[in-house]
């Protein structure tokens, strides 16, 4: 069982690694977020804002909210931009970080694999 949990760790590890690499040479930087922009025009260029990002809606929000209110809504935004672009293939990389890291504790912890022809001493008991 041992020597399956650290295999098991390898393949994690090298399957992970390559998704998030994949991930990352093929995403874009995952700005769009899929939320309505304000375009302000400065010296004839346009620079495109987020709605979220305004004065008036952050205003909007603590007033019907509160603080908690704003607090919330920045972690929420936080952890939707964990899942888009080049975000993603960092979130993957540490996903597969952890999770290999805990088969090869646990492979680890476990007792040695026993050899394929002896016998265990329990076994040993009962014959004898």
């Amino acid at each position: 069982m041992r020597k399956r949990l650290t295999f098991c760790s390898l393949i994690v590890a090298v399957v992970g690694l390559c998704s998030a690499l994949l991930i990352y040479l093929t995403a874009g930087e995952g700005a769009d977020g899929g939320e309505g922009f304000e375009i302000v025009m400065v010296d004839g260029k346009a620079y495109p804002i987020p709605l979220a990002d305004t004065k008036m809606y952050r205003r909007e929000l603590q007033r019907f909210g509160g603080k908690m209110a704003l607090l919330l809504d920045d972690l929420n935004r936080w952890f939707a931009s964990l899942w888009r672009g080049k975000s993603l293939a960092v979130t993957v990389v540490w996903i597969t970080a952890f999770v290999s890291l805990a088969l090869f504790l646990l492979a680890r912890a476990m007792p040695p694999d026993p050899e394929p022809g002896v016998r265990a001493e329990d076994d040993r008991d009962k014959a004898g």
